[in-house]
């Protein structure tokens, strides 16, 4: 399964859990880093007990949550509480490149593994640290969950049916986009990071924070705020600043309506048979139908319940207005964009490789996966032990 390997030859020493860390050290891994995962002995990372569902034997704990983040990984058990698991570590990561931790503020300083200890070993160690909150300020010792950073950040502020309709109350989003940004944007940093050492021959200590990563990920939420001073509010699944631009009824179910200029509403109006819509004061142009929001919704609304999904998406698609069915899990996987992307990954006939979710990149073409499986605890623990005990170098992969 091996594809374009950009970081071949780059070792990282991934002493995370749970999502945001191993989504960064999964990144690594698919790019081509060597990424050995620490774990503690016994039941290793948090989310192997996330089930069910289980991969293989679940005597294993090998959780379907604990698959998505953890491809093409090395893993060894080691007690950082111990003088033996804390001259191990200090070992491995002299070799590496890399360290992802998500231990709370100063608690890795205790064992002599912050940065400051493992950088005196290793002046080319990049060190990114991801916490909730942040390395300094006066929540940097409080723990992050993502529900919460997604409450405390704004995001389930905008998240929801709007005031006064059914079911209205603030929501999270359907996956932890906190920690899953946060994890892309660590390694963003780690790269950045790994350029600048290049020139410069020193490494860095990042301070990745899920609660700084949702603030900035508010994009035009925020911006709207500052600019225009209005609070952003839940609007179901209606746009701030555009128009039409939400989910609407069909006759089987629903339908996406994403119409992003004029010109497209135009259209739109026409293959309705309703072109003098399109021309009335109240809705010609995008500033016209944010104001009368509420009367075009309804009149659209009529349209579209008279024909199913597909007719609907069959009669727009092909004129360029911006539409989309609502799909589950299954109709995504057999969507034949997804299937043609290659975005679920081939087994190869190997029954020990579970199903995978590739990375979205591709470099000329080639889609880079991470050739191992999500290991089980400890699965390469004593070969990392033999080739250290035998040699100071990072031990092969």
């Amino acid at each position: 399964m091996s594809g374009p390997q950009p970081l071949a030859g780059i070792r990282v020493l991934d002493l995370s859990r749970v999502l945001a860390g191993p989504w960064s050290g999964q990144m690594l891994a698919d790019y081509g880093a060597d990424v050995i995962k620490v774990e503690r002995p016994g039941g290793g990372d948090d989310t192997r007990t996330w089930g069910p569902p289980w991969f293989g034997d679940p005597a294993e704990r090998m959780s379907a949550y604990y698959l998505s983040a953890n491809r093409g990984k090395r893993s060894i058990s080691i007690d950082l509480a111990t003088p033996a698991g804390k001259a191990l570590v200090r070992q491995l990561a002299a070799q590496a490149d890399v360290v992802l931790e998500n231990y709370k503020v100063g608690q890795l300083a205790k064992y002599g593994l912050d940065y400051p200890a493992l950088s005196a070993l290793n002046p080319r160690l990049v060190y990114c640290s991801i916490t909730g909150y942040g390395q300094t300020g006066p929540y940097a010792q409080a723990a992050g969950y993502d529900f919460a950073i997604q409450a405390t950040g704004g995001l389930m502020s905008v998240t929801g049916e709007k005031d006064g309709t059914p079911g209205s109350q603030p929501q999270k989003a359907g996956v932890a986009v906190a920690d899953l940004f946060t994890g892309v944007y660590a390694t963003t940093a780690i790269l950045a990071a790994l350029v600048e050492r290049g020139r410069s021959g020193r490494g860095r200590h990042i301070d990745a924070a899920l609660l700084d990563t949702q603030v900035a990920v508010m994009a035009n939420q925020a911006s709207n705020y500052m600019v225009g001073g209005q609070v952003p509010k839940r609007m179901g699944n209606a746009h701030l600043n555009v128009v039409p631009y939400q989910v609407f009824p069909t006759l089987d179910g629903h339908i996406v309506i994403a119409i992003g200029n004029d010109g497209q509403f135009s259209r739109f109006c026409q293959l309705n048979g309703q072109p003098q819509v399109a021309t009335d004061p109240r809705f010609a142009t995008n500033e016209a139908r944010l104001a009368h929001r509420d009367a075009l919704a309804e009149t659209i609304s009529a349209w579209l319940q008279t024909r199913t999904t597909l007719a609907w998406t069959n009669l727009l698609e092909p004129q360029a207005v911006p539409c989309a069915p609502i799909l589950d899990m299954p109709a995504v996987l057999a969507h034949p964009q997804v299937s043609e992307r290659g975005m679920r990954l081939p087994r190869d006939g190997n029954p020990d490789r579970p199903p995978m979710i590739a990375t979205p990149m591709r470099f000329d073409g080639q889609r880079p996966v991470a050739d191992l499986p999500p290991p089980r605890v400890d699965e390469h623990g004593d070969a990392i032990r033999a080739a250290l005990a035998a040699s100071p170098d990072w031990p092969a992969a």
